[in-house]
């Protein structure tokens, strides 16, 4: 299978102030990691950045910029995108398609939205997804610590069996360990 890895909405206005992601630092620092060895092993690296209609998000504003650390090399891929399906109303599945890819190693922000919203909409179109479980974040809610919203979609991303194809969550030491299963 050919693959792509997704980088989700790591971006500035996502990593700092009083909303900010938990421990924006070390996941960017695992998503660099995975999208070396992506790039190495000629896997496509798309970064997907969220614009808002003016404001926060607005494109081309700090805030929209990809995150401070976030290591991206000319020949990435980028996709503009305006909701949390990174597939809706964008290029994202013509670039995927251009390419062969048929599976996913998806990450990025914010777990319970573009993560997981974009994560179901691969498995509709038919794409085998593997999330970097400990490599995409959160700012957590009223309700659940940004852990507990991370680890609630490892967990119910993973058991959704109705589409076809799964979700596997894999940690990115394994994943990084085990990369040729992968790549």
């Amino acid at each position: 299978m050919t693959r792509a890895l997704l980088v989700i909405d790591v971006q500035q206005g996502l990593c700092e102030g009083e909303g900010a992601a938990w421990d924006c630092a070390n996941v960017i620092a695992r998503i660099n990691r995975v999208a070396a060895h992506a790039r190495a092993s000629g896997v496509p690296v798309v970064f997907i950045q969220h614009e808002g209609q003016g404001g926060y998000l607005a494109h081309g504003s700090r805030a929209w910029q990809l995150a401070d650390g976030l290591l991206a090399e000319p020949d990435d891929l980028r996709v503009r995108k305006t909701t949390p399906d990174s597939f809706l109303r964008t290029d994202l599945q013509a670039l995927l398609s251009a390419r062969g890819v048929s599976e996913l190693i998806v990450c990025g922000m914010h777990s319970e939205f573009c993560v997981d919203t974009t994560t179901r909409r691969a498995l509709a179109l038919g794409y085998p997804v593997t999330l970097v479980a400990d490599a995409h974040t959160s700012a957590g809610n009223v309700a659940l610590t940004p852990q507990q919203v991370i680890a609630h979609h490892n967990a119910t991303l993973t058991n959704i069996a109705s589409f076809g194809p799964r979700v596997r969550a894999i940690n990115c030491d394994d994943l990084l360990a085990n990369w040729v299963l992968v790549a």
